[in-house]
């Protein structure tokens, strides 16, 4: 059983967001802590129900780096940054090849909390393709473009890829 799909993994811009995030994690059970390194030596932390927070700068690589590992030891993590900085950008699509992340305060575009792999995928669906052909359009295995999608409906609260390919079109931005 995979624990990490739980595990949260927020994205924000600012110290309030962080902090209200922390404390409705608080509620739901997770311990928060400050920093991205685990203390604990096992490799899946899923159980501590751990989320670590902190704020990476520009140029923050080995931040990065601990934040995306410990996501993928099954710890929550919730980052203070820029999105659009060399770092965000580098966190956000690490991020996102672990499960979905939430970019930004709570309710805002999920268009926007897409990774470009996602975005491919839905504008090919959108176009007429099968999810096999959009794969392989995409040099996507089949399995990982099923999940790529599956992580778009959940983005989108929906149940079906029709619903989420329709979804997509209406929120995205005209290009």
């Amino acid at each position: 059983m995979n624990t990490q799909i739980d595990a949260p993994r927020h994205v924000v811009a600012s110290t309030a967001e962080a902090d209200t995030l922390l404390r409705r994690l608080t509620r739901e059970g997770w311990t928060a802590r400050p920093g991205f390194a685990l203390p604990d030596p096992s490799w899946d932390v899923a159980a501590a129900h751990l989320v670590l927070h902190g704020r990476i700068g520009d140029d923050d690589t080995d931040s990065v780096r601990l934040a995306v590992l410990a996501a993928a030891r099954g710890a929550g993590v919730v980052v203070i940054c820029d999105a659009e900085s060399a770092a965000g950008r580098a966190l956000l699509d690490d991020l996102a090849r672990i499960g979905p992340v939430h970019h930004g305060a709570d309710g805002a575009d999920p268009v926007a909390s897409l990774i470009p792999e996602q975005r491919a995928l839905l504008d090919r669906l959108a176009a007429g393709d099968t999810i096999a052909a959009a794969a392989a359009a995409e040099f996507l295995s089949l399995r990982t473009a099923n999940r790529r999608i599956a992580e778009a409906r959940a983005l989108f609260g929906v149940r079906t890829t029709r619903e989420a390919v329709l979804a997509y079109l209406r929120q995205r931005q005209p290009d």
